[in-house]
């Protein structure tokens, strides 16, 4: 068994990739789940020897890895995320030339394991062909042979499927499982589904710290109840992330179909609840709105407010859910304002406040009389 205690790695600059990690990885496949920069990468290289660790412990059954990993390697596989080949050379020349450098010991000669290598891989057919014309599986299933050169007693493989399609996809998980049966393995990785298919125990980690040491179906119960899934008008959709915990959203015509983590029963208008997936509950526990009640997990989150206080007998592991939104059952967009009328004529003025009819008034003088001209004498 590998057994980590309160691992810390900080980087020169102050930069802590690793908050205390603690693990059991027993035998057989086990899965560390994280998204990308959680930390994967650094506790790989740290538990393969090659990467020197700020403080804790790791011990793999009795040999600690931390003071002698010279004492681990003969006894280690390592695929790292990022794997360099001699792109000239062909995949056997290459393979040959890791072998050589690793000091692996064989009771049949270099040439004869390295065809064995290659066959269960399945690559014994390009054998003779260059890296560089290799496919990304391809690749990677020559890394996969160097790192199980010599029979390790531990297989770290950091990160194998990205970028792989899904037929190569399959293929490796085929050897990976193969592997498993006989030794340990570690398998890091950003795809839930690998964790799905290959892995009987798995953790979760986030920014340096592990949020969860559980099974797949354990995982899935933590969530059982509290996932939604409806749909969404797009117009809606910004405020409806700000009042939800999206778990997943695709769009079809123009339609949002939305899974959400709703709390204590707490769900949007239109939703049915739904089967949970190992994606929901790894999204739901990445996000910190649920945390794992076994006591070698994150303590629980504090009690939900009043207002949101669930029945007595009720128990939950969720943290305080939002305040409800509650948009209209269709998630139309509101109508539109009534357009103004204009205003009504005004009432007349009341008798007292009306003017008098205007009133014949004499001139003040009498007009002046008309001058006639002064007629001549005939």
């Amino acid at each position: 068994m590998l057994i980590i205690r309160d691992l810390v790695k900080v980087y020169p600059g102050g930069v802590t990739a690793l908050h205390g990690v603690s693990l059991e990885i027993p035998h057989g496949m086990f899965g560390l789940l994280g998204p990308n920069g959680a930390g994967k990468s650094s506790l790989m290289r740290v538990l393969a020897g090659v990467l020197e660790a700020t403080s804790g412990s790791v011990k793999l059954d009795d040999l600690d890895v931390l003071k002698h990993p010279d004492q681990l390697w003969p006894q280690l596989g390592f695929l790292p995320q990022e794997f360099g080949f001699y792109p000239h050379l062909t995949g056997a020349a290459v393979l040959d030339f890791l072998l050589k450098m690793k000091g692996v010991q064989s009771p049949m000669s270099r040439r004869a394991l390295t065809s064995e290598l290659l066959g269960r891989v399945n690559l014994t057919g390009a054998a003779n062909q260059r890296v560089k014309e290799y496919s990304g599986g391809m690749r990677q299933r020559l890394g996969i042979a160097q790192a199980i050169a010599g029979n390790p007693r531990l297989l770290i493989v950091d990160e194998p499927t990205a970028g792989l399609d899904p037929e190569e996809r399959q293929r490796f998980y085929r050897i990976l499982t193969e592997l498993a049966a006989d030794r340990t393995v570690l398998l890091s990785t950003h795809i839930v589904e690998d964790v799905a298919v290959l892995c009987p125990r798995f953790a979760i980690i986030r920014q340096g710290r592990v949020v969860a040491q559980t099974t797949p179906r354990e995982a899935r119960a933590l969530v059982e109840g509290m996932v939604y899934a409806g749909r969404v008008e797009a117009n809606w959709m910004e405020e409806f992330r700000r009042q939800f915990l999206v778990l997943q959203e695709t769009v079809v015509e123009g339609i949002y179909h939305v899974r959400v983590l709703g709390a204590y029963g707490v769900a949007p208008t239109g939703f049915q609840p739904s089967p949970p997936t190992l994606e929901d509950a790894y999204l739901a526990l990445i996000s910190g709105r649920l945390t794992p009640q076994a006591s070698h997990m994150t303590p629980q989150a504090p009690a939900a407010p009043a207002a949101y206080a669930p029945p007595p007998n009720h128990t939950s592991n969720m943290a305080p859910p939002p305040p409800a939104y509650n948009p209209p059952p269709s998630y139309a967009p509101p109508p539109p304002a009534p357009v103004a009328t204009p205003p009504a004529a005004p009432d007349p003025l009341p008798a007292e406040l009306e003017m008098p009819a205007p009133v014949d008034v004499p001139p003040p003088f009498p007009p002046a009389p008309e001058i006639m001209p002064a007629q001549e004498d005939v």
